[in-house]
């Protein structure tokens, strides 16, 4: 698949966990598109959020899932709890596959990075040639990185499962102190980034 959309619903305070068990039995519908590959709650960052990520086929099917979506006015039968709700579309890059769903986590980092307008082919060119040595065994994996194609543009979403916080600072400082991260050429392309610390709902294909 290489087609994704990211839907990020902001629930009211002390809702998420009522929001999720909504959420699964929403998503078990035989009416609903797309394959689920992760579920998460933010727990650093803004909270209250709740991040649920969708593969596709073809463009197709992902624009039918959004109608239905849309048209229904369900929201995953959450409206009641609901004060934001964003819908993105975004695009593997070309040289990834997402890691198989399983356990990764539990900790998975949600970066997003606003780009120069010129900015998004040189950042494919240097992820490319430095994913690779990034993700060896000494460091760690990247869940996917995906290009946005709607939206504020361009930017890019780039997804890291972690087993700790701590492991999360040490593999990060020591990608920067070998010389492997961050990317070629990364940082003149950058105008704003954000990051957000999620754990997978329990019915998350990701854990």
């Amino acid at each position: 698949m290489r087609f994704f959309e990211l839907i990020t619903l902001t629930v009211r305070v002390r809702t998420v966990a009522d929001a999720l068990v909504r959420i699964e039995a929403a998503l078990d519908s035989p009416d609903v598109g797309g394959t689920l590959m992760g579920c998460w709650a933010s727990e650093l960052g803004q909270l209250n959020q709740i991040a649920v990520l969708r593969g596709y086929e073809d463009e197709r099917t992902r624009q039918a899932e959004r109608e239905r979506f849309l048209l229904s006015g369900e929201a995953f039968g959450i409206n009641e709890f609901i004060t934001d709700l964003r819908i993105e579309n975004y695009t593997l890059f070309p040289f990834l596959e997402p890691l198989s769903a399983g356990k990764h986590g539990p900790y998975y980092e949600l970066r997003v990075y606003d780009l120069i307008s010129s900015g998004l082919q040189p950042t494919l060119d240097g992820w490319n040639k430095a994913i690779g040595p990034r993700t060896a065994e000494q460091y760690s994996p990247v869940y996917a990185a995906f290009y946005a194609t709607d939206g504020s543009l361009p930017r890019y979403l780039h997804i890291w499962p972690w087993a700790s916080l701590e492991q999360r600072q040490r593999v990060r400082a020591e990608a920067v102190t070998d010389g492997v991260w961050p990317p070629e050429n990364s940082g003149p392309q950058l105008r704003d980034m954000r990051s957000t610390i999620c754990l997978p709902a329990p019915f998350s294909p990701l854990q």
